[in-house]
């Protein structure tokens, strides 16, 4: 299996972090083109500008009259410059030369008062003629690209004054802008120059006498200053990008570095803490930090605890078996070898019923060991039904003092008690009836538990207290030594046993407080203990589940 690490995971999931210049170059877009909508509308609002100073006024358009020949070869001088290409400067020259053809001069008055540094105007007539030309498409005040720009121009393509600024075919003669003009339609186009090193966007107004069109006003503008604010926007987005980048990939790899120890230890620590014969040599060390790595340091150590205590319980649970069965073997043995040497009946008599006692401690021992697993399939199946918790509670207290007057001898059964000595009870029910959905011989059963440990470690002379509220809390309390700490959190545990000593030699697998555990939760509760106010005691509580 090939192995993955950690930090190459998230590593991998820092690869999400791409949309975000993603999303920055999509919005570095979006305003580009939202900036040259802007510009085409500048340029068309120039350009209304201008023709509106020149509408009703054809004098400024007229030319002076001149023979046939003279405007044929005009019009094939004209022609040559359109489809060979002439420059701003030649356009200026001719127009300088020709600039007696307006009556004083005044298009280029208007055009001079209204040209920008970074803008180009002209007048053309109907007849696609440049009437005048003021302005320049290149700008004086464009900032010099940044060594990021230059070393990253394809990427960033940082824009250049240095583009072919020539007077083409296309854009007087075959312009749309212009044919819309003279058509009477304002239009605007967008277009690359000659060399492709500058895009330039153009707006062109018809210009109006009476009725007809009589020429247009053409305002260009190159997208240089649009380019340069993408570029330096694009410059900003990558170098904010990388740092993000940086500090992303730099707090990941810590975070990444510091999961992966932590992990790495709990590992080593959970490896070492069970030696190869299955036993907890050392707990974990829990953890206090507030996340998931935390909670499971944590819980390695719950589990390990559990599994040491249940380990040293089955350790020690040989010595037990072997010292609860040494005394019934031993009986029975005993007893058998005497029968063998038995010469009168009353004495086979009394060896079989030694025997037979010894028998029976056997037998009680086997069925408390499997009286848990055989409780466990019990409750899956078990029917339930409504029934009055405190007629049942009733009735087994009044059990316990007749079982416990300490003149009952020979009882069976879970209240066999008499061996024990006298014990007075106190019981406290309520008013109305308990209803509790469940079996009462089950409940029965757990009171029985109860009883018999508050019994075990009560002081003598003291009385047990039982009690039911009419919220369904069984409550059992006995005067005696407190909860040991170690035990709170397993006290009803399997196989969980503090008893340093029976008083009526019966045997005592640590299994009476699990069953009562597991009754509790068929009953839709839960049990819980607590020492009473001072050490004076312990209290064990059922809160069961009130039926509706």
């Amino acid at each position: 299996m090939t192995r993955f690490p950690l930090r190459a995971k998230l590593a991998l999931t820092a690869l999400v972090l791409l949309v975000l210049p993603w999303a920055g170059w999509l919005y570095v877009r979006e305003m580009e083109r939202f900036l040259l909508a802007a510009q085409e509308e500048a340029l068309a609002a120039t350009a209304r500008a201008v023709a509106t100073a020149l509408h009703e006024r054809p004098k400024l358009l007229a030319y002076r009259a001149r023979g046939e020949s003279d405007l044929r070869d005009e019009a094939e001088r004209e022609l040559r410059r359109l489809t060979g290409g002439v420059t701003e400067e030649e356009m200026r020259s001719e127009r300088a030369r020709e600039r007696d053809s307006a009556p004083d001069g005044e298009i280029d008055a208007i055009l001079k008062g209204l040209e920008r540094g970074s803008s180009r105007i002209w007048v053309v007539s109907r007849g696609y003629r440049v009437l005048a030309l003021a302005g320049s498409l290149k700008r004086a005040d464009l900032p010099e690209p940044s060594i990021l720009q230059r070393t990253l121009g394809w990427l960033l393509a940082p824009p250049t004054e240095e583009f072919d600024d020539t007077i083409a075919e296309d854009a007087v003669a075959a312009g749309r802008e212009v044919a819309a003009a003279l058509q009477g339609a304002a239009s605007t186009r967008t277009r690359a120059t000659r060399d492709g090193r500058a895009v330039i966007v153009s707006a062109a107004h018809p210009i109006w006498v009476g009725d007809e069109v009589q020429g247009a006003v053409v305002v260009e503008e190159t997208t240089n200053r649009i380019a340069s604010l993408r570029s330096q926007a694009l410059e900003r987005l990558l170098v904010a990008t990388l740092a993000a980048f940086g500090l992303a990939a730099a707090a990941l790899l810590w975070f990444a570095t510091r999961i992966s120890n932590r992990i790495r230890r709990l590992a080593g620590e959970a490896e070492a803490a069970i030696d190869a014969r299955g036993r907890v040599t050392r707990l974990t060390t829990a953890s206090d930090a507030a996340d998931e790595i935390g909670d499971l340091s944590r819980s390695f150590t719950t589990v390990l605890e559990r599994l040491a205590r249940y380990n040293a319980y089955l350790e020690a649970l040989a010595g037990r078996l072997s010292h609860e069965l040494r005394t019934p073997v031993a009986v029975v043995r005993s007893s058998l070898e005497n029968l063998h040497a038995a010469r009168t009946p009353e004495e086979t008599r009394t060896y079989l019923a030694r025997a037979e006692d010894g028998l029976a401690r056997l037998g009680t021992i086997l069925a408390r060991m499997t009286e848990a697993s055989r409780l466990e399939q019990g409750l899956s199946a078990a029917a339930r039904e409504r029934f009055d918790a405190a007629a049942v509670v009733r009735g087994c207290v009044e059990g316990y003092r007749l079982a416990y007057d300490g003149r009952a001898q020979g009882a069976s059964g879970g209240r066999a008690q008499g061996a024990r000595g006298a014990r007075s009870f106190e019981l406290a029910l309520p008013g109305e009836p308990v209803p509790v959905q469940g079996a009462p011989d089950l409940l029965a059963q757990m009171l029985d538990k109860l009883v018999e440990n508050a019994v075990d470690f009560a002081v003598d002379g003291t009385a047990i207290r039982i009690s039911l509220s009419a919220e369904a809390r069984l409550r059992v309390e006995n005067q005696g030594p407190p909860l040991p700490e170690a035990i709170r959190d397993s006290l009803f545990d399997s196989m969980v046993s503090q008893r340093g000593g029976q008083k009526d030699g019966a045997p005592h697998l640590g299994l009476g407080l699990y069953i009562a555990r597991l009754i509790a939760e068929f009953h839709g509760g839960r049990l819980v203990a607590e020492n009473l106010p001072g050490g004076t005691g312990v209290a064990f509580e059922a809160r069961l589940a009130r039926a509706a």
